[in-house]
């Protein structure tokens, strides 16, 4: 599976100076993208050729390559406008895998996914994220390497999502909300050694954010997750911000109430205690007030083209979080007078297992040529 390495190396090289072996990566990051987004139905070489721009040649020696790996395979024929019927290409799912891991404050959800982003095999389990790094991370590795023989293909290495602050860049953690005793563990060279595989970390909301990219959620948006705790994850552009300090997102810590209860944070009316204390009541309405101001206030700062909502505590009650979080931004946009609708809400694709599918993306999004898995 050389060809899975290199593709996935070049994404991360820098664009002035690349080397002909990273631009020969790029250029099959582009190709294996399309065949991806083509799914079963395939694409004809001249139609990859069309849409990278790469020449007929460049193109035939890259399906050739990609073949021989195992990673593409003819889908049939297709009728053309002159001449021979053109061969069709498709991906072949099975050649890679992926796992992505959902470590929550109270459980952990382990995903086994092809190269496709389809889930294959599944695990979840009771965790508590206060027993201790060696603990978890041991219960973590065992539930991995429990569903590893579904992957028939090449494993490309292990996704880990989990609540923030964390160092993305670095997979070290920092005070996660409620565990200060995690701050400075290293959990990606932790988890690889333990493994023997490659291993990414990043906050679960990004890495939702992430999979909802991947999957066709185009423009900028924020991902709000309600769950044991409240954060966003953020794509601009068609890409997740992390910020320079890999820290973007930390929505459920803004204060919008200086005298509020004490956070677990240690500041004092944050968004998310508020949240929370409002769901702990059973008064929903309000906690989805109080998340519409969040969401309001993230709207009127990055003009943002969508809001969606996801979490465990969203899921339960999908309908009053979406009508109350809309009522706020519409309310907002008509005393701002905003020109155009406002900004629409909507519960986000992937249900309960969506922060563990993105989590495998981290993995997998880079050798379809994205830069920010």
């Amino acid at each position: 599976m050389a060809g899975i390495r290199s593709a996935a190396a070049g994404t991360a090289t820098g664009g002035a100076g690349a080397n002909l072996l990273a631009l020969r990566s790029h250029n099959t990051a582009l190709v294996l993208d399309l065949l991806r987004t083509a799914g079963s139905d395939g694409i004809s070489r001249l139609e990859l050729a069309e849409r990278t721009g790469l020449t007929p040649q460049a193109v035939s020696k890259i399906t050739g390559r990609l073949r021989e790996e195992g990673l593409a395979a003819e889908a049939g024929r297709r009728a053309s406008t002159g001449g021979k019927p053109r061969t069709v290409l498709r991906l072949v799912p099975g050649a890679g895998h992926a796992v992505g891991v959902h470590l929550d404050r109270d459980e952990a959800r382990v995903v086994l996914c092809d190269l496709a982003g389809t889930v294959l095999a599944e695990a979840r389990s009771a965790l508590h994220l206060g027993a201790g790094a060696d603990a978890v991370v041991e219960r973590t590795a065992r539930q991995v390497e429990e569903l590893l023989p579904g992957a028939r293909g090449a494993l490309l290495g292990v996704g880990v999502a989990l609540p923030g602050p964390l160092d993305h860049a670095r997979g070290v953690l920092h005070r996660v909300t409620g565990f200060p005793e995690w701050d400075g563990f290293p959990l990606r060279d932790a988890l690889a050694r333990r493994l023997g595989r490659p291993v990414v970390v990043d906050k679960d909301t990004n890495a939702a954010a992430l999979g909802l990219a991947v999957a066709g959620e185009g423009g900028s948006f924020a991902y709000l997750h309600l769950g044991t705790g409240l954060g966003a994850g953020l794509v601009i552009g068609g890409s997740v911000h992390r910020g320079a300090r890999t820290g973007a997102g930390e929505f459920g810590h803004q204060v919008i109430r200086l005298d509020g209860p004490v956070c677990g944070c240690g500041d004092r009316g944050c968004i998310e205690a508020l949240c929370l204390a409002a769901v702990a009541r059973g008064d929903l309405a309000a906690a989805a007030r109080v998340l519409g101001t969040g969401a309001a206030n993230l709207v009127g700062l990055l003009d943002i083209d969508l809001v969606l909502l996801g979490g465990r505590t969203v899921a339960a009650a999908p309908g009053e979080f979406v009508r109350g979080v809309a009522a706020v931004l519409a309310e907002r946009a008509r005393r701002k007078g905003t020109p155009g609708d406002p900004i629409p809400v909507r519960l986000a694709a992937g249900g309960s297992r969506g922060v563990a599918q993105g989590a495998a993306q981290l993995m997998l999004a880079p050798l379809f040529g994205r830069r920010d898995g």
